[in-house]
């Protein structure tokens, strides 16, 4: 499995995924993680603009920007600022391929698919730790990140928040307030009558 095993691009007011990369794998942890992703990912507007969330050999780091965010699945032993260097030039990818009016009009998930292509190229980049960045300099987000650290994310926390504690939604169940209703009267059967037979 590569450093860096997944990322997408996911607009933060609702976490619609707009774009991701298509590899595909079968670790039962990457997919665990890619759960866990997605429900992080629809939580986003209530995070700072970076945060990282730890799970077992993997992590999920998110950059937020312009309420578009960039998120990826690293490999725990993946440098952090590599990571967040990652999505950096990510989002400003992103940003300089689509406007702001399009990404809001976005309606279906993955409307962006195409952006994949971009995704993987520099995710092949960037998955050689040696890779000395062009767009980003590592040792400038390395210092942003010792002034400002990312934010930590504990995943349950986000899964709970998200409704997704054990894969189920969790159910909620109120009594109703207690009251009768009237019966209905002549004239307001004729009405419902009168209105199936006309078709309106």
């Amino acid at each position: 499995m590569s450093p860096i095993p997944f990322a997408c691009v996911v607009r933060v007011r609702d976490g619609l995924p707009l774009s991701a990369s298509t590899d595909f794998h079968l670790d039962q942890d990457f997919l665990e993680c890619r759960k866990k992703l997605k429900a992080l990912s629809s939580l986003l507007a209530q995070y700072p603009d970076r945060g990282t969330a730890q799970a077992r050999d993997l992590s999920i780091h998110f950059h937020s920007f312009r309420g578009i965010a960039c998120l990826g699945i690293c490999q725990n032993s993946y440098p952090a600022a590599m990571a967040f260097c990652f999505l950096a030039e990510l989002q400003w990818r992103f940003s300089t391929s689509y406007d702001a009016a399009s990404v809001d009009l976005a309606s279906r998930p993955y409307a962006f698919i195409e952006f994949d292509s971009i995704i993987q190229k520099l995710k092949n980049r960037y998955s050689y730790s040696n890779y000395a960045p062009t767009k980003f300099n590592v040792e400038k987000i390395q210092e942003e990140l010792c002034l400002c650290p990312p934010v930590l994310v504990k995943l349950e926390d986000a899964e709970l928040m998200n409704g997704l504690g054990n894969g189920h939604a969790e159910a909620h169940v109120e009594s109703a307030p207690a009251y009768r209703m009237q019966p209905v009267s002549a004239s307001g059967i004729l009405s419902l009558v009168l209105n199936i037979m006309c078709g309106r």
